[in-house]
């Protein structure tokens, strides 16, 4: 391809709607929680791209507007810098799984045409939640279209395994494992905290080197 023609396509496909990534700190919070969970679940995958706020163009036509989920998960495509995702440059795979984080400028008909978009384009499970009302709803394609899941307590996602919980207020979400989704604070103080400790087994073992030293015994020839 020609500069020209990378330059018209820039032109035709550009890779910003001009929209904030979010509108107040809530919903902010709620797209950085789940983007870089998923991405630490699936770290040692490298062909499950996990992104937020990208411009998906799931057809090559002007005719449709493309659109941006706040989360979005692609299973089949490599990790890596995108400026927008073109699906006809990502072998024509299209996200199996959306996110939505509600804002108060999100009305009824926004939210009803981005459905209608999931649904024409392929998206598996779309989650739609509202850190104001903890409401969480959600969507499972079914016979080539999303049908609405009418339980969400306790719900787990097929393709990224996390079970939601909704029963005590806001909502939850847990791995397989039982490890709760953590924001970057309690991230840092997990890491510390592991850290600490193994500092402490590291100085319990020079302890105890040097007691057995004072023995007469060198603990680095000990069986």
């Amino acid at each position: 391809m020609t500069i020209f023609g990378q330059i018209d396509s820039d032109l035709l496909y550009p890779d910003s709607d001009g929209k904030p990534m979010a509108e107040n700190t809530e919903q902010y919070r709620w797209i950085v929680l789940i983007k870089e969970n998923l991405e630490i679940l699936f770290a040692n995958n490298n062909n499950i791209l996990i992104v937020g706020d990208l411009l998906w163009y799931p057809v090559r036509s002007q005719l449709i507007t493309p659109t941006a989920p706040d989360v979005m998960v692609v299973f089949g495509r490599p990790k890596g810098k995108r400026r927008s995702y073109r699906q006809w440059q990502e072998d024509n795979i299209s996200p199996q799984v959306v996110f939505e984080i509600l804002s108060l400028s999100n009305d009824a008909k926004e939210m009803d045409r981005k459905l209608e978009f999931y649904d024409t384009y392929g998206v598996e499970e779309y989650y739609l939640y509202d850190p104001e009302s903890f409401q969480l709803d959600g969507w499972l394609r079914q016979n080539n279209h999303l049908n609405k899941l009418w339980q969400m307590d306790g719900w787990v996602s097929p393709r990224l395994e996390i079970r939601f919980e909704t029963g005590q207020g806001e909502l939850v979400i847990y791995r397989l494992d039982g490890q709760r989704f953590l924001n970057s604070l309690e991230l840092n103080q997990r890491a510390e905290r592991a850290e600490f400790l193994l500092e402490q087994e590291r100085q319990r073992a020079e302890q105890l080197a040097a007691y057995l030293r004072n023995l007469g015994i060198d603990p680095d020839n000990l069986p």
